[in-house]
């Protein structure tokens, strides 16, 4: 039997690795996704004060700090049983749509775009920013360069840090802001809705427009059909700072809703030999190994899973988009993989029209930020990051220190689904041994769409980091010293 091996696999945050196995006719018989790093953080989170963990968890990545910030502190929130006000709520939610704003760039030019914008076939070295900007000019270059900076702006504004905030209290915020930084915000929040009101307009020229991207799109290749997960507020719609959790069938009919303390009694996680990523599952239908279909409990989130789980945006604009969604690729659920880049492109419109409402709240400079934390407890916060629904869960002793920590980290939600990706568009993609880079590229596109963060999900590096232990005896008095 022969092995292919693509390692490191690119564009995405973290490290990992395919392994693709041909039979004797070339043809592939097994792909796995290989994530060689181990998973620390909820281990020296133990011991810590409370107050540090939304200072320690973001820590976790570069990429999703405000993310993790978010879900730390409203795991705070009810390990201590308060309720923050209105306004310190909004001023949260306000800048979680500007991180949204960011990240949501980031990726479709970035990491995703490449592979539409400049070919999934087109040369490994031109498949990249560069490539990108060489097709589309400098001048959207400047566009993608300014409105990325807005968000992390706004960020930074509200959060103290545009990578990783600081802003986020047990029953509320550190710090309001001002009427002038208000304003600053709408405006760079105007420019935001019409980014991306641009960046869809790329997108239906570049990929919907061409008939190969969207019979790839819909190809068998890149199809699952999972249950799928996302936070919805009180109407079913969307939201990505609060809400329940909401899970979709493969025919779209609503599974279970829950709120955030419930989630042990709706997630469950198996466990394999071959990596260090645990693959969540839905508890009420079960593990049944990476198969989908409704008797399958492997279940999807991200922006595809959101829109599958929701009925539709809470903003004008992006509600439109999500309708003309459904209406081109065939009605709901969309199952196609690579429907992921479209759906994510929606979220940045809704993201930028929501940064733009907050922005116009009355009580959104307001001071009072911040109610008084009760006794601490247990407490779990859930928000819906780029990648998929973030889970926190803190146990906390009767002096405010963490004596349990679990996470469920966006990309590890998504982890069985996306081994399954990759293998089967390695099936469909793979046949008679004829391999190539641009095939190979493409098999990667099954994982790129997740927009997959291994380091959240593991949170370690690659390799041996450097080490040395001394060894003193009860006199100070050096005894051995062990080098790594």
């Amino acid at each position: 039997m022969k092995e292919i091996t693509i390692d490191p696999i690119t564009r995405l945050e973290g490290h990992g690795r395919i392994q693709i196995f041909l039979n004797e006719e070339g043809n592939v018989a097994n792909a796995y996704l290989q994530i060689p790093e181990l998973r620390g953080f909820e281990r020296f989170c133990v011991g810590r004060k409370a107050e540090d963990l939304p200072l320690i968890t973001p820590r976790i990545c570069g990429v999703c700090p405000v993310a993790h910030h978010m879900a730390s502190t409203k795991a705070l929130d009810a390990a201590f049983h308060v309720d923050p006000p209105l306004a310190a709520k909004k001023l949260r939610e306000l800048m979680y749509s500007g991180y949204y704003v960011y990240d949501h760039t980031l990726h479709f030019y970035f990491l995703g775009s490449p592979d539409f914008v400049v070919g999934p076939d087109a040369p490994a070295a031109e498949r990249n920013i560069l490539g990108v900007i060489n097709k589309v000019g400098l001048d959207i270059a400047k566009e993608v360069i300014k409105h990325r900076a807005y968000g992390q702006k706004i960020t930074a504004m509200i959060g103290g840090k545009a990578t990783h905030p600081v802003c986020g209290l047990p029953g509320g915020m550190s710090k309001p802001i001002t009427e002038e930084e208000r304003a600053e915000i709408e405006r760079m929040a105007e420019s935001s809705v019409k980014f991306a009101q641009f960046t869809l307009q790329v997108f239906n020229d570049v990929v919907l427009k061409n008939k190969k991207y969207v019979d790839l799109i819909l190809s068998d290749a890149y199809k699952l059909r999972t249950y799928y997960m996302g936070t919805v507020d009180e109407n079913n719609k969307v939201n990505f700072y609060d809400g329940k959790i909401r899970v979709v069938t493969p025919e779209g009919k609503e599974f279970a809703k829950w709120a955030p303390s419930d989630y042990l009694n709706n997630v469950e996680e198996h466990v394999e030999e071959w990596t260090y990523v645990k693959l969540p599952y839905l508890k009420k239908v079960g593990w049944k190994g990476l198969v989908d279909g409704p008797d399958s409990g492997v279940y999807r989130v991200a922006p595809l899973g959101r829109l599958n789980a929701a009925d539709g945006m809470a903003t004008p604009l992006a509600n439109e988009e999500y309708k003309r969604m459904y209406e081109t690729l065939g009605g709901k659920p969309v199952h196609a993989t690579l429907a992921t880049h479209w759906a994510r492109l929606i979220e940045l419109l809704y993201a930028a029209e929501r940064c733009l409402e907050l922005s116009r709240e009355k009580d959104v400079t307001s001071t009072e930020l911040r109610n008084k934390p009760g006794q601490p407890g247990e407490g779990v916060g859930i928000v819906e990051a780029p990648r998929g629904t973030l889970i926190h869960h803190y146990v906390l002793d009767e002096e405010g220190l963490a004596k349990k920590v679990n996470l469920i980290v966006a990309t590890v939600n998504n982890a069985p689904a996306i081994c399954m990706s990759i293998r089967d568009a390695a099936k469909g993609l793979i046949k008679g041994g004829v391999v190539n880079d641009g095939l190979l590229n493409m098999v990667e596109m099954a994982f790129r769409a997740y927009d997959p963060c291994f380091g959240c999900a593991t949170h370690y590096a690659v390799g041996e980091m450097p080490m040395e232990i001394t060894i003193y005896d009860h006199n100070k008095k050096l005894q051995k010293t062990i080098k790594r």
